[in-house]
């Protein structure tokens, strides 16, 4: 079976289309965050958003009527819904609190290293020097820009450790989600993951009642658009994604974040970022740039090794997941 030139980005467009949703409304969360977390604690923001999430998602799978994921599917889908949708969710939202935005963001962006080390160690993914360099480049980037956002500097320990704590629950939930994927579509993972984290989330429900109480009505409406857009789609599009690519490339997606995060603070917030700002989230978006080429010329000299004449496809290569 022969393929045209372009049959090989035909077939990926979809996952770096779902890629780019998850990441720009990942970015979009911080400024919906800086809302709602002024009137809802850590724990019950977390609990909001993922019933919000939950109750959603359930609608979508019933009517599409998506059904019990398989057994196979559910450690992976119980760790990650622990992990990322729970732990993460929460440590995040309190680590903020405790040190400066720049200070969260340049701890936090040790995750995507982390899924690389990790998703080579446990998935057995490999590490090419294209996505090191890469990452590298990206997170050089994220420090610059959290250098850039740091305001007196003051940073507890405490805030610190539960930075890196949330840096480590999002790697482990990516790893642990990407083995889940293999027996479970995008929508169950997201679904029934989002479930687990707002079960283990509940001890914060008699927090979110109180605050919700009192809580003006732009909080509450920031928090529901959390668990609506950055949660529900955001989650399901990076399964999609993450399905069609390894661990440790996704995670290199993600360094686009930091770099929308200034230009949305830009437009909604009327944040003027300053020239090192910039500058940070143009080395974010460079180093994605080259992890990106890394893959690209690795697809380029498996076309150019195959012979001209028409072949046929063998099994092997008919599963073979295209990478973003």
């Amino acid at each position: 079976m022969t393929f045209p030139p372009d049959a090989g980005r035909s077939r990926q467009w979809p996952a770096v289309a779902a890629a780019g949703i998850t990441v720009t409304l990942w970015a979009s969360a911080f400024v919906s965050i800086r809302s709602a977390g002024a009137a809802y604690s850590p724990g019950a923001l977390a609990l909001g958003r993922l019933l919000a999430g939950a109750l959603v998602l359930g609608a979508i799978s019933l009517v599409r009527r998506v059904g019990w994921p398989p057994r196979a599917a559910w450690p992976g889908i119980a760790c990650s819904g622990v992990l990322w949708f729970g732990l993460y969710m929460v440590v995040l939202n309190w680590g903020e609190r405790e040190v400066d935005a720049g200070t969260a963001a340049m701890v936090v962006n040790i995750g995507p290293l982390l899924v690389a080390l990790l998703g080579a160690r446990l998935l057995g993914e490999g590490l090419p020097r294209p996505l090191l360099a890469g990452m590298a480049v990206s997170f050089a980037g994220a420090v610059v820009v959290g250098v850039s956002m740091s305001g007196s500097g003051d940073a507890s320990v405490r805030g610190v450790l539960l930075c890196v704590l949330a840096a480590v629950s999002y790697a482990g939930g990516v790893v642990s989600q990407k083995p889940a994927l293999r027996h479970a579509g995008a929508l169950q993972v997201t679904t029934f993951g989002c479930l687990v984290g707002a079960v283990a989330c509940l001890p914060f429900a008699g927090t979110l009642v109180t605050e919700a109480a009192r809580a003006p009505l732009s909080a509450t409406l920031n928090m529901v658009y959390l668990g609506l857009f950055p949660t529900a789609l955001a989650f399901t599009t990076w399964a999609f994604a993450l399905a069609r690519t390894t661990a440790s490339r996704m995670g290199a997606t993600t360094y686009v974040v930091p770099a929308l995060v200034v230009l949305m603070s830009w437009l909604a917030l009327d944040e003027v970022p300053g020239p090192l700002t910039l500058a940070g989230g143009a080395l974010c978006l460079a180093g994605v740039g080259i992890s990106r080429r890394g893959s690209r010329s690795a697809r380029s000299t498996v076309v150019a090794a195959r012979p001209a004449a028409p072949v046929a496809l063998d099994p092997p290569e008919r599963g073979r997941e295209p990478s973003i």
